[in-house]
């Protein structure tokens, strides 16, 4: 989780639109870090947006056709 946060960051990571996250207080939400992002996602994976694409250094987050083509491409 913290090599693709590096890469990414964790907010690419971090699936606040699933429900695992909406569920947690609003006081929570509003005060995340890197660091607790990193622990809920290890703890609820469904809390990582999917899918994640690792290839070699490059990582891709969450799906969309334009996005993926362009990795795709070169």
């Amino acid at each position: 989780m913290e090599g693709w946060a590096a890469r990414t960051g964790w907010e690419a990571l971090l699936n606040k639109a699933g429900t695992t996250f909406r569920k947690l207080p609003d006081s929570a939400k509003e005060s995340i870090g890197q660091a607790q992002a990193i622990e809920l996602m290890i703890a609820q994976p469904s809390m990582i947006k999917r899918p994640v694409l690792e290839v070699g250094k490059m990582v891709v987050v969450g799906f969309s056709p334009d996005k993926y083509a362009d990795f795709f491409r070169g």
